[in-house]
């Protein structure tokens, strides 16, 4: 289990401080899939990141009794300096894992060749994103954190990602960041939409994507006209 208690998240900015998060309250149970939502800007990444640990919230409590990914593709712990296979290595270093089955696997995965054994500080966005998905799957979480990862690659790609996530882990908690409503209706059970800093959650997939829908300026006359351009 994953609980979010009274988070509040702030941030200084030329013109103040800026109030991201405010008093979040949210309990993760182990196996649920979470879709969450908001226009850009309203709190979603920041949200992953805080739950991952990449960053602290400024008050306010995270218990975590789930074991939790980073969020996958975020290539921003790679030292750069080192080749994509130096960094399986150092990876599986920090949790205690065998390297030689791991590094196979990310080989195969990413199907970036040769450029493994260069340094990341040379890899495009892509590749970097490819790697990082690759690298995330080789350990074995809980909980697996998601911000748009899918998006990565040609389909092919991202076909094979879907296999990998939520075939081969369908039984493992995953909160998903998405603006795709086949995705998250496909492959959640519970919703999340941010207001203003804070989370209302629904159950009811096309109630919380009519209401998504309303808050970003894309609104439809009623729920029912949504639904048929959704199909």
């Amino acid at each position: 289990m994953i609980r979010l208690t009274d988070v509040t998240k702030d941030y200084p900015s030329n013109h103040g401080v800026r109030h991201i998060l405010k008093g979040i309250n949210l309990t993760i149970y182990p196996g649920e899939r979470i879709g969450i939502l908001g226009k850009n800007g309203a709190g979603k990444s920041t949200l992953i990141r805080l739950i991952s640990g990449a960053e602290p919230p400024t008050s306010g409590s995270i218990e975590r009794n789930m074991s939790v990914s980073w969020p996958l593709a975020f290539s921003g712990g790679f030292q750069g300096g080192l080749t994509g296979a130096d960094n399986v290595r150092f990876i599986c270093r920090i949790y205690g894992v065998d390297y030689h089955p791991r590094f196979k696997f990310v080989e195969e995965f990413s199907e970036l060749g040769s450029y493994l054994h260069e340094p990341v500080s040379t890899y495009s966005s892509g590749m970097r994103a490819r790697l990082a998905f690759a690298i995330s799957m080789t350990v074995d979480f809980d909980c697996y954190l998601i911000d748009e990862v899918l998006a990565v690659g040609d389909q092919r790609f991202r076909d094979r990602c879907r296999v990998e996530l939520f075939e081969r882990r369908k039984d493992k908690a995953m909160l998903i960041v998405s603006h795709s409503h086949r995705y998250l209706k496909g492959n959640c059970d519970r919703f999340l939409l941010f207001k203003d800093g804070t989370i209302e959650e629904h159950s009811d997939f096309e109630e919380v994507y009519f209401q998504y829908k309303q808050q970003i300026g894309e609104g439809f006359q009623s729920k029912e006209e949504m639904v048929r351009e959704m199909n």
